[in-house]
């Protein structure tokens, strides 16, 4: 059940005169409140919780004054008027349409039994909105392929659902299914090993062995052995034994968790990783023998050294198993690292453990009490992680974000590396790291801006072992790359006139399973085939696949068909001499509009504005971006100087700049559309998140003429005031000073700091805010504290703005729970269209 907090705040009577009255939320029949006069009525709070049909269950007051003659009136959800309801009512409907679309979240191929073409398996989920969560499920394929121009996915008749599955991985020869599913409690973790047909082995694992499995993405680690016996994974070390109390005081020797007569107090804070880890223990290493069910921590790794992305090591000399991970040190605090690139860290090498059954056959010492090495397989370099070692286990190759370690930027342009791997352990530490694929400054036009990689495939490599298929931003779009980190070849092998953006699924063998779609195109399934592989440029047909996964409904169709997309190029205003080549370059925005213009007037239209500011808005299918273009919004989405995808110069002009440099580019962007007969100056709203809020609330400050209607997911409102409450202090430095900011940054910062963290926000700008406002708030967000925005909008609300405020309780930065996204984009839809009549 997900509820929310919503204040609507008038702008012309005085809070003294509020009188509320509540009525029990659990009432299901209608209910009719004392009237008052026309005159006599002066304001208006509502305080309202959904459940989960988002109708029911309503919390309301109003101003109640004596008048014995009249009648009663209907009861209205608060916050509402008639016809804000009505609005409600009409979009609802189709929001849930959007909304209802899944989405592919990965996907695996094995080779058929029959060995007639491959079978594939495509793991989707798509937000189930009354139980609150995403519902996942298994949808399998067999995959027919006739010649370069034809290609036949048989698909089986029905998904099944994955119910409390938190993550599945196939092992290497497709033989077996590693199933987690992770207790919502303290109850034991459970793991099932399937074969083809059935269930194989099931184990449980008990918190005294470990907690939760890390399935995040980040510190998520799930590996097989070659020999498909163990499995290595990152999961919370257990629990710290905590002081036990009774009625006589401390107990000592502790007590068990069930014992009635006493209690456990909370014992030492231990620091977290921040924003979406909240509760979360630190992540360690483990090994799970799948024949016995035995399962062992790693032993040799620092308690300092938090523990992710774990791969097998290709055998060596000495006979033993050896495990490649990535660690990240926390010494000292462990900043906010969801989303932050910016964190040092290393790949580490370390021997496995070794099972009894193991150590007897090949007759070795128990090694429990033998010191175990660790080798730091990366010190030259700031930072490394998403390993990955080459078919023929003679490389290693690995992603770096050194240049927004060494720059502070939370994220920047990634290089690729190599490490040529050696079966002598002691050769590891002093191995040389080769650059693949090196930051790219400043690219010219048509040539690779940069690597910008979220992530890799656990398998990326084309037969012919050192070519790897990986997805990058490619300025507003996302592409796919062949890499041959041999020659360090980099080809764009996704269709260059393309637009769209393009994401590669998975591998079936040399061919390629990818998503492509658009601002107003559901994704569509594509397989990639390579056509002519003895030219030095290898060219790609990229055949279109049949499938139901994306289904919607005939009205999302034929909306999505009235409408176009372009991106722009924005050429800088007052280019200077300080300014580096790349930063002196036109940027991007995509424009989404109505196909059919039916008369001289445009449409309204929705200024969107990414987050980071190091991120990137792309083009390709967002289903509420989608839902606002439906309902009769153009839509300007700006990728200002500073975003992904551009070159490392142009992301690095930003910081130093926030406030200033963001701000001109997105009402240089404004003024391009105008000009072009795009958008009406009287027509224009904006909408924005995080650093997105931060541009939102500084663009209504800076032009408060400009925008009829704003919206703002917890916005950074004032840095002064930030610094001392989120996750990720440094990013107030980085941003806010530049790139000495992360020398100076420090948790105790000086009035001077201060001063100057208060002048680069948006707060700054209120006293000439005119614009109406919504704000959308996480309160468990611990990124942008709330208290960020609420500061923000009751300014507002005390100078005489128009405000309105929805605070989602059990909600972090991301406002992602399926109720709080739906109920979120449906007021923003509602807003817009209230301002824009």
């Amino acid at each position: 059940m997900s509820s929310s907090l919503v204040v609507d705040i008038p702008t012309s009577t005085s809070t003294s005169n509020w009188c509320v009255n509540y009525f029990n939320c659990n009432l299901r029949r209608s209910r009719f409140l004392p009237s008052t006069t026309l005159s006599q009525r002066s304001t208006l709070l509502t305080l309202r919780t959904t459940s989960t049909s988002l109708s029911s269950k309503i919390f309301s007051a109003s101003l109640a004054m004596e008048d014995s003659k009249a009648v009663p009136i209907k009861e209205m959800p608060l916050g509402l008027d008639t016809t804000t309801e009505e609005e409600y009512a009409s979009q609802s409907k189709l929001l849930q349409e959007f909304t209802s679309i899944p989405s592919i979240d990965k996907a695996w191929t094995f080779k058929s039994d029959d060995g007639i073409g491959s079978q594939a398996m495509f793991s989707i989920s798509q937000p189930n909105l009354l139980a609150n969560k995403r519902r996942k499920s298994i949808l399998s394929t067999h995959i027919f392929k006739d010649n370069n121009s034809s290609v036949n996915f048989r698909w089986s008749p029905f998904p099944v659902e994955m119910t409390g599955v938190s993550t599945i991985v196939p092992s290497p020869s497709g033989s077996k299914l590693f199933v987690v599913r992770n207790p919502e409690s303290e109850s034991p973790s459970q793991f099932e090993i399937w074969g083809s047909s059935q269930l194989e082995k099931e184990f449980h694992i008990p918190q005294s062995v470990h907690g939760s499995v890390y399935t995040d993405g980040w510190f998520e680690g799930i590996s097989w052995n070659s020999d498909e016996t163990l499995i290595a994974y990152v999961a919370e070390e257990p629990s710290p034994s905590k002081p036990t109390f009774n009625d006589l005081g401390y107990k000592k020797g502790g007590s068990t968790d069930k014992d009635c007569s006493s209690w456990k107090g909370q014992g030492d804070w231990e620091e977290e990783w921040g924003e979406t880890y909240a509760g979360k223990r630190q992540p360690a290493l483990f090994v799970i023998n799948i024949n016995s069910g035995e399962v062992q921590a790693v032993k040799g790794i620092k308690k300092s050294l938090s523990i992710g992305q774990v791969v097998w090591a290709p055998s060596t000399k000495d006979m033993h198993q050896y495990l490649v991970f990535v660690g990240w040190s926390s010494d000292t605090r462990k900043l906010g690292i969801k989303y932050c690139y910016n964190r040092p860290c290393a790949l580490y090498a370390v021997k496995a453990p070794i099972y009894k059954s193991e150590a007897n056959e090949l007759e070795l010492k128990d090694s429990s009490t033998e010191d175990v090495p660790v080798f730091n397989l990366t010190q030259q370099i700031s930072s490394a992680f998403f390993p990955r070692f080459s078919p023929d286990g003679k490389c290693l190759v690995f992603l770096s974000a050194r240049s927004s370690v060494d720059s502070g930027a939370h994220s920047a342009t990634d290089s690729l590396h190599r490490i040529d791997w050696s079966t002598d352990v002691r050769l590891w530490p002093s191995a040389k790291i080769v650059d693949v694929i090196p930051v790219v400054m400043s690219a010219e036009d048509g040539h690779l801006p940069g690597l910008y990689c979220s992530s890799f495939l656990s398998n990326p490599w084309l037969s012919d072992g050192c070519t790897m298929i990986i997805s990058s931003f490619w300025r507003s779009s996302q592409v796919i790359l062949s890499v041959n980190v041999l020659s360090m070849e980099v080809l764009r092998i996704s269709p260059a006139e393309s637009n769209f953006s393009w994401n590669v699924l998975t591998l079936d063998g040399d061919n390629i399973v990818a998503v492509s779609s658009s601002p107003v195109n559901v994704p569509q399934i594509k397989y990639g085939c390579i056509v002519e592989k003895k030219t030095i440029a290898a060219a790609w047909s990229w055949l279109d696949v049949s499938s139901s996964i994306f289904k919607c409904s005939e009205k999302v169709r034929s909306l999505l068909s009235s409408l176009q997309f372009s991106i722009m190029e924005i050429p800088v205003k007052d280019v200077s001499d300080s300014l580096s080549k790349g930063a002196s370059k036109p940027f991007e925005a995509i424009f989404v509009s109505s196909n059919s213009k039916k008369s001289d007037a445009c449409d309204p239209l929705i200024v969107i504005l990414h987050g980071g500011p190091h991120s990137v808005s792309l083009t390709s299918f967002s289903k509420s971006s989608a839902f606002l273009s439906s309902i009769g919004f153009s839509l300007l989405i700006v990728n200002y100087r500073g975003s992904l995808g551009f070159g490392e110069e142009a992301l690095q002009s930003l910081p130093g700049k926030v406030g200033q440099q963001d701000v001109n580019d997105v009402l240089t962007a404004i003024d391009h559309v105008i000009d072009k007969g795009l958008a009406s100056p009287s027509k224009i709203t904006v909408l924005g998140g995080s650093h997105g809020g931060f541009l939102t609330t500084h663009l209504i400050g800076q032009a408060p003429d400009k925008f009829v209607a704003a919206v703002v997911r917890n916005p950074v409102c004032n840095l002064a005031l930030m610094v001392g409450t989120t996750d990720i202090p440094d990013w107030c430095y980085v941003e806010a000073c530049g790139s000495k900011g992360k020398d100076i940054f420090s948790e105790a910062p000086s009035a001077d700091y201060l001063t100057l963290f208060h002048s680069k926000s948006p707060i700054s700008h209120l006293s000439k805010v005119k614009t109406p406002t919504l704000f959308l708030l996480g309160a468990q967000d611990l990124r942008v504290p709330v208290s960020n925005g609420l500061q923000y909008a009751r300014a507002l609300r005390e100078k005489g703005g128009e405000v309105k405020v929805i605070v989602f309780p059990n909600d972090g930065h991301e406002i992602g729970r399926p109720q709080s996204d739906f109920e979120s984009f449906l007021n923003i839809g509602v807003w817009f269209r209230k301002y824009c009549k």
